[in-house]
């Protein structure tokens, strides 16, 4: 694949990239789902290998139709998730990741939700957790259509650094072209609270403990409600460990 064909800076969902490593597995195929009307659907992606990971995913909900889509980006080599969602009339999207990383790592998810109907609604909850010098990146737009008035969206973007020479990137954003609607962001980036860890610990447990046990509950709710959620929780927190 030439390397004119990869995407540069310029490219807004490019712009904290590594490009070098995305230069090894690009161009990524675009994964394809479709939700029928009234229908569900969910969908887990579990990075957590040494290789560098590119998915490129486009979902489409009927009227109707529901999807969960929940992220654990925690490998040790260059994660990059997209997704690009459509909902139809009173389509339900639900989006719920954890981006683990440490050393010089770089992961990313990027997001654009179209609603194009009215009456649908869109929860994105996103948590990373970043030590070392790695890089977390989270670019997600929520775009509104003409006439699709009753749209419920929100994003809720969270990320904790462990390290200050970490780094945290995020842009949540909303376009907006229709009334009667109902949409919101939010979005904080900082450390571990000392009030809370010197509470626990004055609880007999250690500081070790007591931060693990922190950082468990920050990135729980982005697995709550997920159909094989123990087995996210498991695998989000066995990353945790290494990272740690």
């Amino acid at each position: 694949m030439s390397a004119q064909l990869l995407p540069t800076r310029r490219d807004e969902d490019f712009r904290y990239a590594d490009l070098t490593a995305l230069a090894g597995v690009w161009p990524a195929a675009v994964e394809t789902i479709t939700v029928a009307a009234g229908e569900s659907g969910a969908l887990s992606v579990v990075n957590t290998g040494n290789a560098a990971m590119v998915r490129e995913l486009s979902i489409t909900l009927a009227a109707g139709a529901k999807f969960a889509l929940h992220v654990l980006n925690a490998g040790s080599g260059y994660g990059r998730v997209a997704v690009r969602a459509e909902l139809g009339e009173g389509a339900e999207f639900t989006l719920g990741a954890a981006q683990l990383g440490g050393g010089d790592q770089v992961l990313e998810l990027v997001t654009n939700v179209s609603h194009a109907a009215p009456d649908a609604v869109s929860r994105q909850v996103v948590r990373s957790v970043v030590g070392g010098q790695a890089t977390a990146n989270y670019l997600g737009k929520v775009h509104v259509a003409p006439g699709a008035n009753g749209t419920d969206g929100s994003q809720s973007v969270r990320a904790m650094l462990l390290d200050r020479t970490a780094t945290a990137n995020a842009r949540p954003e909303l376009e907006i072209h229709a009334d009667d609607v109902k949409c919101a962001h939010g979005c904080a980036v900082g450390e571990l609270d000392r009030n809370g860890l010197f509470y626990l610990q004055s609880r007999g447990l250690t500081p070790p403990e007591a931060k693990r046990l922190m950082l468990q509950a920050f990135i729980a709710e982005a697995f709550t409600g997920a159909a094989d959620e123990a087995a996210l929780q498991d695998a989000a927190l066995k990353a945790l460990g290494d990272l740690l």
